[in-house]
């Protein structure tokens, strides 16, 4: 199965394979550089795994989301105010990316859980730093992001894989505010931050592309 995915996928298992093992690089003697190049490997690799053998208006839209996020985790490590303006033009790009493929009819507890995610996000993101001054950027930045999952979870993208994928951002970002209030100082916050933020785009970039592969507008020929 390993030699199947490195020959069809060769991109996809290069992106598991920094995605998954950067966090090591904090217990490695290498240069700063190279361990932010590590961790902006992960996503770096979907990029050409988005595109390779198609190039239509979509891919490009998510291999610009992929690169961005990309360029954003090499930022936050020097500028968390610059790194987080780039993910907000992520998020803004995915939300137009999933509003052209509105699900036809949403159920209402569907349409409620969307609705409770552009809500609530903000609203939690506000309480969980103990600076009141991040409070306000905070919550600022998570409108964009809630509006990102709720269009997601709206999507006619799996659910289980796209709508969930966004869910698991939302929850890396709430973590790194809760990294400024109750949860400072935990030993774990880093890990999880960094694998639900990693799995959750991982999950995003691999359920559209497939996705558009099986609706048959798109060839890998």
């Amino acid at each position: 199965m390993g030699q199947d995915l490195a020959h069809k996928r060769p991109f996809l298992l290069a992106s598991l394979a920094f995605g998954i093992s950067y966090p090591l690089a904090a217990y490695l003697p290498i240069p700063g550089l190279v361990a932010v190049l590590w961790k902006m490997a992960g996503l770096a690799f979907l990029v050409p795994y988005a595109l390779r053998r198609h190039h239509q208006a979509e891919f490009m839209m998510l291999a610009v989301i992929l690169g961005l996020c990309s360029l954003g985790d090499g930022l936050v490590e020097e500028n968390l105010q610059l790194g987080g303006a780039v993910f907000a033009v992520t998020h803004v790009i995915s939300i137009y990316l999933y509003s052209r493929h509105r699900r036809v009819k949403t159920a209402f507890s569907q349409s409620l859980l969307a609705l409770t995610l552009l809500i609530g996000v903000p609203v939690i993101a506000y309480l969980l730093p103990t600076d009141r001054d991040l409070a306000l950027s905070a919550a600022g930045y998570s409108l964009v992001l809630s509006a990102m999952a709720a269009m997601a979870w709206s999507s006619n993208f799996p659910r289980y894989r796209v709508g969930i994928g966004a869910v698991l951002f939302v929850i890396s970002d709430l973590l790194i505010f809760a990294e400024q209030g109750p949860l400072a100082g935990w030993p774990p916050i880093g890990l999880l931050i960094w694998y639900f933020y990693y799995f959750g785009m991982l999950l995003i970039a691999v359920g559209v592309v497939q996705t558009l592969l099986k609706r048959g507008h798109y060839s890998e020929e």
